[in-house]
């Protein structure tokens, strides 16, 4: 076994022993919340985004009084451990805010990689943990049985449906039917969403012509893109993140690729325009939210969420505050500061209108349905350009 699902295993028997019952979460005129982010390590504008939010969410809360949970007004108390982008980290740091924080809840972590060993502390402790952006099936899946777990809560959509979205966009869209992929086989998020991609292209008349992968912190790509360029695709399909993508395409380029790229939400940070400048412009990606076509909802919180920190909003900002949005729903509804009650509540929310859309959950599940969005990069910015429903 490896050393890192060791570690999960012992946190996991520990939290069990030290979870406590299940009516913890709050004190006398409190509730406390737990934020699991990535504020440093290989994406820290993501942990940034989503402690914008969450601190943002809470504040609003906080300066109206406070949540109403069964006639009593209670003020939001926020405990932030930062998961320094590995995934040990995100379980200790769940596991601590759950046995040391005594919190009712937890927001986080982002990515895959770090919200699966995370969410099995969560589950095993009967903690509710709603992640933000989290995409692959795993993180609210028993790793044994396959079945949902029942603590464990997403805002985002999972991977199987983003794939299908980008493969149809490039057969019908872009008229593709030759497509290459890379992605990095070392992390969850990237490796299922190349393979749901590669799935539905296949499965709809297209061809996959090159498959090629690289290890998370890998910064060489010449050898693959090579590969890739001889294969003379239609697209090159890049489901990484924004920390990645800029050198990978600036890399390509310099080889002579010059067919569009295709990416996935993990773009959909203002720091891939920063770092890829006009080497990413015209090219499209599939993601959560459109800041420039926003609902009323959305707008309300693109306008106070940039009147507070001076920059829009990207879409981890905007699911992070959508998952606490549906913790004081589900707050609410419990009436009271339960760990079990809240689960229970969150369990049952019909549907929830967030700044991300609409949100409906299955019976007995813990991902959403809704739709995604295709964007695309048009003079260094993210330009709505379609819509992509269920």
């Amino acid at each position: 076994m490896k050393k890192g699902l060791l570690f999960v295993s012992f946190l996991i028997i520990l939290s069990l022993v030290l979870s406590g019952c299940g009516g913890a979460g709050g004190g006398a005129d409190t509730i406390r919340v737990g934020l699991v982010a990535e504020l440093t390590g290989d994406i820290p504008a993501v942990g940034a985004s989503c402690k914008n939010a969450a601190e943002m969410a809470v504040a609003e809360i906080n300066d109206a009084g406070g949540l109403d949970i069964g006639g009593k007004k209670y003020k939001v108390e926020l405990f932030i451990e930062d998961n320094a982008g590995k995934a040990d980290q995100s379980a200790s740091a769940a596991q601590k805010l759950i046995t040391q924080q005594n919190v009712v809840a937890i927001i986080g972590p982002n990515a895959s990689r770090y919200a699966i060993p995370a969410s099995e502390i969560a589950e095993s402790s009967k903690v509710v943990l709603i992640s933000p952006w989290s995409t692959n099936p795993k993180t609210t899946l028993d790793a044994k049985t396959d079945a949902s777990k029942k603590y464990v809560f997403r805002a985002a959509f999972i991977d199987p449906f983003q794939g299908r979205v980008i493969a149809r966009f490039a057969l019908d869209n872009l008229k593709a039917t030759r497509a290459a992929v890379l992605y990095d086989v070392a992390s969850d998020y990237n490796k299922g969403i190349a393979e749901f991609f590669k799935a539905t292209f296949e499965g709809s008349g297209g061809t996959v012509v090159a498959f090629e992968t690289y290890t998370t912190g890998d910064k060489d790509f010449t050898a693959q893109l090579t590969k890739i360029k001889d294969t003379n695709p239609d697209v090159v399909f890049l489901p990484n993140y924004y920390s990645e993508v800029p050198l990978q395409i600036q890399q390509a380029k310099r080889l002579g690729i010059t067919v569009p790229f295709l990416g996935s939400d993990s773009w959909g940070s203002a720091e891939l325009i920063t770092l890829c400048g006009t080497d990413c412009e015209s090219y499209y990606f599939s993601t959560h939210y459109a800041a420039d076509n926003a609902t009323p909802v959305a707008k309300g919180f693109i306008d106070a969420y940039t009147a507070k920190y001076g920059n829009t909003p990207d879409d981890v900002a905007a699911l992070t505050y959508d998952s606490f949005g549906l913790l004081w729903q589900a707050l609410k509804a419990a009436g009271k500061i339960d760990r079990q009650a809240v689960r229970d509540a969150l369990a049952k929310i019909p549907n929830f209108e967030g700044v991300t859309g609409t949100m409906q959950f299955a019976e007995g599940s813990g991902d959403p349905i809704k739709s995604a969005v295709i964007l695309q990069i048009v003079n260094g910015k993210f330009v709505f350009f379609a819509n992509a429903n269920p």
